[in-house]
C-alpha cells in the first residue's frame, strides 16, 4: 500500500491553519472589495439576462403574430374568390392555375366530420401532411372559427397552419374551410441567432460589468487601505522610535534604584531622555497628521529671511556656529509648517554636521527665489542615500527618521522641492525651495 507523502499532509495542515487564523484589516478590506465586486456583477447579471429574455419573447410573439396575420390574409383573400352561381354551385378558381400552390392553400368542403377535400395545391412549392391539413380544418368547422396551429413537414421543417372556415349559401352552417400553410424555418433560425446573439452580449456585458464593479470597488477601498498603510506606518514609527527613549529611562531608573550613580545625573539623564521622547511623540503626530492629509495650509504671504532669523535665534547653538546670509523674499506659505521645515533642517545639521567631539560650522543663505540653504561641515550623504534620505528612519543615527521626512513633506505641500547634495564645505548642503509670492 502507497502511503501519502508526509509534506503534502503538512501542508495541508498550514492551509487549515491559515484559515482558522483571523483575517487581518487588509484581508477583510479586500474581501469587502470581492464582495463588491461580485454583488455588482450579479445585479448587472440580472438585469442584463432579464432584458434580454424580455427581448427574446417580445420576438417570437412578434415574428409568430406577423405570420398568423399573413395567414389569415391569404385565407381571407381566397375566400373572396368564392362564388355560388345562381344554381348554388360553388364556383372556385382551378388548381391548375397556379392559384393554390405558393403558400399552398386546400379547400375542404362538408359537414365537420365528413369534410373531403374540394381543390389543393397543383405544385405546392412546400408539401403539408394531408392529415394535419384535415384535422384543423374539422377542428375549424366545429368551432365555427380561425384554428391556427404548428406541424412539422415532411423534410422536417416546422409549418405554421391556418384554417378559416365560411358558411354556404343560404344556410348559417359551416360548409367550406380553407387551410393555409407556411414554412416558418427561417423565421425560427433568425430567432435563434438573436437569442444565441443576446446570450453572448449577456455574458460580454457581464464579463465588462464584473471588471468595471472590480475597477470601482478597489477605488471605494483605496482610501481605507491607504489610511490603514498609515496607521500601520504610524505604529511601526512610534515602536521604533520609542524603543531607545524607553529603553534608557528603564536603565536609569534601574541604576538610580540600585544607587550605583549619582541622583542628580540620573534626573539630569531622565529629563534629557523625556524631553527627546516628547520631541519624538511631537513629531510622529505631525507626521501622522501631514499623511493623514488633517493639516490644511494656511497660506500667507511673509518675510522668509525673517523666519530663517527668527528660528537661528530660539534654537540653542551650544557651542556651534551658525551664520545666516539673507536677502528679503517673500514667500506665500503656511507660517507654522514652513517654520517647522527650517528648524528641522537646522536641527538636522546641527547633529549630524559636524565630526565628532568638534563644534559645528554651519551656513544658512537666503535667496531672493525663495530657497533656503543649510550648509555644513560633516561627513556628507553618500550618493547611494540621497534618494531615501527624507523617508522614515533614514537619517543619521541618533534622531527619530521623521524631521527631514516632515520637510520634505511641506515643501512639496507648497508646490516646492528639497534636495540635497555635495556642500562646499564638504558636508552636506540641504536646499528647501517654496514658491515665491508674484509681485502684482
Amino acid at each position: 500500500m502507497r502511503l501519502p507523502a508526509p509534506g503534502g499532509a503538512l501542508r495541508r495542515s498550514r492551509r487549515r491553519a491559515r484559515r482558522r487564523l483571523p483575517p487581518t484589516p487588509a484581508g477583510r478590506i479586500r474581501r469587502l472589495r470581492r464582495r463588491i465586486t461580485l454583488l455588482f456583477a450579479l445585479v448587472s447579471a440580472l438585469g442584463l439576462v432579464g432584458m434580454a429574455v424580455l427581448a427574446v419573447r417580445a420576438d417570437d410573439a412578434s415574428w409568430r403574430a406577423q405570420v398568423d396575420a399573413d395567414l389569415k390574409l391569404r385565407t381571407s383573400e381566397f375566400a373572396a374568390d368564392l362564388r355560388y352561381d345562381e344554381e348554388g354551385v360553388l364556383d372556385y378558381p382551378d388548381p391548375r392555375e397556379g392559384g393554390y400552390d405558393c403558400p399552398p392553400v386546400t379547400l375542404f368542403t362538408g359537414a365537420a366530420d365528413r369534410l373531403t377535400a374540394l381543390a389543393s395545391p397543383h405544385r405546392p412549392c412546400l408539401t403539408v401532411p394531408a392529415s394535419a391539413a384535415s384535422g384543423l380544418a374539422a377542428e375549424a368547422a366545429r368551432e365555427g372559427d380561425v384554428v391556427l396551429a404548428t406541424a412539422p413537414a415532411a423534410n422536417g421543417h416546422p409549418l405554421r397552419l391556418s384554417a378559416q372556415p365560411f358558411a354556404g349559401q343560404d344556410t348559417g352552417n359551416t360548409d367550406l374551410v380553407v387551410v393555409a400553410a407556411v414554412d416558418v424555418s427561417a423565421s425560427l433560425d433568425d430567432h435563434e441567432r438573436l437569442t444565441v446573439l443576446l446570450t453572448a452580449a449577456c455574458a460580454v456585458l457581464v464579463a465588462l460589468s464584473a471588471l468595471s464593479g472590480r475597477w470601482l470597488a478597489g477605488r471605494a477601498v483605496r482610501p481605507a487601505l491607504a489610511a490603514l498603510d498609515q496607521q500601520e506606518a504610524f505604529l511601526a514609527d512610534a515602536a521604533h522610535d520609542l524603543r531607545t527613549p524607553v529603553t534608557s529611562m528603564r536603565l536609569l531608573a534601574e541604576t538610580g534604584l540600585r544607587g550605583e550613580a549619582d541622583g542628580h545625573e540620573v534626573l539630569r539623564r531622565t529629563l534629557r531622555q523625556s524631553t527627546r521622547m516628547s520631541e519624538l511623540v511631537d513629531d510622529l503626530l505631525t507626521r501622522a497628521r501631514l499623511m493623514a492629509g488633517a493639516v490644511p495650509l494656511q497660506r500667507e504671504p511673509l518675510r522668509l529671511d525673517q523666519l530663517v532669523d527668527a528660528v537661528v535665534a530660539d534654537t540653542p547653538a551650544r557651542g556651534h556656529r551658525v551664520r545666516v546670509e539673507a536677502v528679503p523674499a517673500v514667500v506665500l506659505a503656511d507660517p507654522g509648517l514652513l517654520r517647522r521645515a527650517v528648524t528641522n533642517l537646522l536641527g538636522n545639521a546641527l547633529a549630524h554636521g559636524h565630526a565628532p567631539g568638534e563644534p559645528a560650522d554651519i551656513g544658512i543663505t537666503v535667496g531672493a527665489d525663495g530657497t533656503v540653504a543649510v550648509d555644513d561641515a560633516g561627513p556628507g550623504i553618500p550618493p547611494e542615500q540621497a534618494q531615501s534620505l527624507f523617508e522614515r528612519f533614514h537619517s543619521g543615527a541618533g534622531s527619530s527618521g521623521l524631521g527631514l521626512s516632515i520637510t520634505a513633506w511641506v515643501a512639496h505641500a507648497h508646490g516646492g522641492s528639497l534636495t540635497v547634495q555635495r556642500s562646499a564645505r564638504g558636508g552636506a548642503r540641504f536646499l528647501l525651495r517654496v514658491p515665491v509670492q508674484k509681485r502684482p
